[in-house]
């Protein structure tokens, strides 16, 4: 595993209720090929409070990605989006949408409040890995991001 261009781990956060998919994650991203530092959330009211190290949360690193489910409790993942997009120091993190909806009203709200990309999750593991391998390779080391 290589370092990010800053030369330390890629610090990524993923917003995930689902169990089963925090773990397919994680072992998609244990098989990829930047060295990551994964910090999982269960909500969106978690993932805002992590993203403006809040609470418990108040030593989080700043994200460098943003993996983020849309049907979550609490607080859904357009609502995370467009909080994100109305604060000025979260704006610039790039956030993925991996969720298991394919409906095009939910693809259009995520990008009509700037989301970078919008994946739907496979079924399958391989499927899986290879969705979030995608998302390693060119969020993590052909994008240029901005800096902290």
């Amino acid at each position: 595993m290589t370092e990010s261009s800053e030369g330390r781990p890629v610090e990524i956060l993923l917003a995930e209720d689902n169990p089963g998919d925090v773990k397919l994650t994680e072992k998609a991203l244990e098989k990829g090929k930047v060295l990551n530092n994964l910090h999982v959330v269960n909500d969106g009211v978690e993932a805002l409070a992590f993203l403006r190290q809040e609470g418990e949360y108040d030593d989080a690193p700043r994200p460098d990605l943003l993996l983020l489910d849309l049907n979550m409790p609490r607080k859904g993942g357009q609502e995370v989006l467009e909080e994100m997009k109305d604060d000025e120091s979260l704006r610039r993190i790039p956030v993925v949408v991996l969720t298991s909806s394919e409906a095009e009203e939910d693809i259009i709200e995520s990008y009509d409040l700037h989301a970078n990309a919008y994946l739907t999750k496979p079924v399958d593991f391989d499927g899986f890995v290879d969705i979030v391998s995608s998302i390693e390779d060119f969020f993590l080391t052909v994008v240029k991001r901005p800096p902290k």
